[in-house]
């Protein structure tokens, strides 16, 4: 997830993680193109997927956009993907659509079957597998600025979580990446 120091994604309502605080240069989206490319699966909320939908597609061959972009609409487009949703009932892209009220079970089970890291879009999302223990890690791109208002990461998740740090790196831009295992509640 793209964060401020001060943990918001957005400043304002539906920018969708797509801010002008965001610093994601070259050196940052190969970074991220690499984990993408390493993970078994994506999992997206509605939100963030239709955010996705609407632009990787199109942007794997779009000869006008920088290289790391059209790597990554390879990546996202080619990726297996769960888009969990209430209200979609089909998606192109290779991917598989999950809802109702046991979304999170069908998920759980999902999680049981898929060797490999799944990577997970959407902070609500996040939030409610966070909240079910379905969270082995979290992957923070920290961007250098303080928003003092907007969205927060976990806008309603209300319990102490201790994470170990698992590794960082550093980025030209003031960008910093985290990785952390959730460990047990605080």
């Amino acid at each position: 997830m793209n964060v401020s120091l001060d943990l918001r994604i957005e400043q304002v309502p539906g920018d969708n993680g797509a801010g002008e605080w965001l610093r994601i240069d070259t050196e940052l989206h190969r970074e991220l193109n690499a984990r993408a490319r390493a993970v078994a699966m994506i999992v997206h909320g509605r939100v963030f997927y239709e955010v996705m939908e609407e632009y990787m597609p199109r942007a794997r061959e779009d000869a006008s956009l920088p290289d790391v972009l059209r790597e990554y609409g390879e990546i996202w487009t080619a990726k297996p993907k769960v888009l969990v949703s209430r209200t979609r009932h089909a998606a192109d892209h290779n991917t598989r659509v999950i809802g109702g009220d046991d979304a999170i079970e069908q998920l759980a089970a999902l999680r049981a079957e898929t060797d490999g890291t799944i990577g997970v879009g959407g902070a609500s999302l996040a939030t409610q597998l966070l909240r079910a223990g379905l969270l082995d890690e979290l992957l923070l791109t920290t961007h250098p600025a303080i928003l003092g208002f907007g969205r927060p990461l976990f806008d309603d998740y209300d319990r102490p979580i201790e994470l170990d740090l698992l590794d960082h790196r550093s980025f030209g831009s003031g960008v910093t990446v985290r990785h952390y295992a959730i460990s047990e509640a605080a």
